[in-house]
């Protein structure tokens, strides 16, 4: 008995990683409760036990009488008489230890501590993931993929199990079962009723997480990129179609680094390697401005823009681009407009230059400088009717993994 008892509670401690002194505290405290069900109290018990060997003894500790009738609870009493076959130098009014030897309490005694033990080891799991995965949340993690939940997903974190609801996956994606895949923990979200570090609740703490949230991207790059991981280069900025397309605009705090540059990689070996992980999902990268003007001209790479009018308070902007680039400025489905309107913050108005100078009470004059009029006297200059047709929207939305950078010709 003693034997298994012990070989199990190596086995908990292994598996399970509880210490064994948790484990052994847990045993006697069923034995307490064991004894409080068979003989109402419990107050007067205590419990030998060799954490080594796994030997224990229960006593039950009583308080000495003069004679057996002056005994009125033989639960917390004892007659001196019977006292001194215990220890021949008992006295009235001290206390002796009655070892209890009932195989009747030794059955309940075995129930009550097995049921108190898998209640600590619930409890202990429960703690462990809320200490582990607390510290993890708001960051990325690597499972690997067990099943199909309904349209959910468990996710295997090792210890614990992920939810990756039908909502959080990529439209785009086919998950398979022991397919290793990072995901983004956005929040450790405790039973209603649990307590003191999840104790208490016979629930486990969901762990949900997400493949489409743009911290995932931010995330990526954070461990792809040394400089964005030491602060040198910041991500000011993410819009995100999950499976589709993710614009990010970085800011370097180093006038040697190039934040592009930098994130891209030789040979694009940093975003490519992000690309992959996002099953080829299109990553743009441009710089960072403070000048909001400047900066959705950037976001709108990589269509070329003739002027931008941005207010600040109104978080409004009207662009003008060159006719062969409306297509492009837009995107398709209106996708690049639309990421471009959430990297900036501003409601954004596209329109190419013959809509706008056939707009009412619109003169490009007011809006050109010297230096435009000459540039544009035509609208746009060769160069952009060279290497900007009309296709170059499907060039821009169909081509997989492909990284549009700020000013590329691609």
């Amino acid at each position: 008995m003693n034997n298994e008892l012990m070989e199990a509670i190596e086995m908990l401690e292994k598996e399970k990683d509880i210490s064994r002194d948790i484990l052994f505290d847990a045993i006697e405290n069923g034995f307490i409760a064991a004894y409080k069900n068979h003989f109402v109290k419990a107050d007067n018990i205590r419990i030998d036990m060799n954490r080594e060997t796994a030997e224990y003894k229960i006593f039950s500790v009583r308080t000495v009488v003069g004679s057996q009738e002056e005994v009125t609870d033989p639960v917390t009493q004892i007659s001196l008489a019977d006292a001194r076959v215990i220890n021949d130098k008992a006295e009235v009014g001290e206390t002796v230890d009655v070892e209890l030897k009932s195989k009747e309490f030794g059955r309940i005694a075995a129930s009550n501590a097995k049921g108190v033990l898998l209640q600590t080891i619930r409890e202990e799991e429960r703690a462990a993931i809320i200490s582990q995965f607390s510290d993890k949340e708001k960051s990325v993690v690597t499972g690997i993929v067990q099943r199909y939940v309904g349209r959910n997903i468990s996710i295997d974190l090792g210890k614990s199990d992920a939810i990756l609801s039908e909502n959080e996956q990529i439209p785009t994606e086919h998950l398979r079962p022991t397919e290793r895949v990072k995901v983004y923990i956005y929040e450790v979200k405790l039973p209603a009723d649990d307590k003191n570090n999840g104790r208490n609740s016979n629930r486990r703490p969901k762990i949900l997480v997400s493949r489409t949230h743009p911290e995932l991207v931010k995330k990526l790059f954070e461990s792809e990129v040394t400089e964005v991981k030491d602060g040198t280069v910041e991500i000011k900025s993410i819009a995100r179609e999950a499976g589709s397309r993710t614009k990010i605009a970085v800011w370097s705090n180093d006038p040697n680094v190039d934040p592009v540059g930098s994130c891209v990689g030789v040979n694009g070996t940093r975003v490519n390697a992000i690309v992959e992980e996002l099953r080829g999902e299109k990553i743009d990268i441009i710089n960072w401005d403070e000048n909001p003007g400047v900066l959705i001209e950037h976001a709108l790479s990589p269509a070329k823009v003739v002027f931008v009018i941005a207010d600040d308070e109104e978080k409004t902007a009207k662009v003008v681009v060159p006719d062969s680039q409306l297509s492009l400025a837009i995107g398709k489905e209106g996708q690049n407009a639309r990421l471009a309107a959430k990297l900036t913050g501003f409601k954004i108005d596209i329109k190419s230059e013959t809509q706008a100078k056939d707009a009412p009470g619109f003169r490009l004059e007011d809006y050109y400088d010297d230096e435009y009029d000459e540039e544009y006297e035509d609208g746009y200059d060769e160069e952009y009717e060279e290497n900007y047709t009309d296709e170059a929207d499907d060039d821009y939305n169909d081509e997989p993994g492909e990284i549009i950078e700020e000013g590329s010709d691609e």
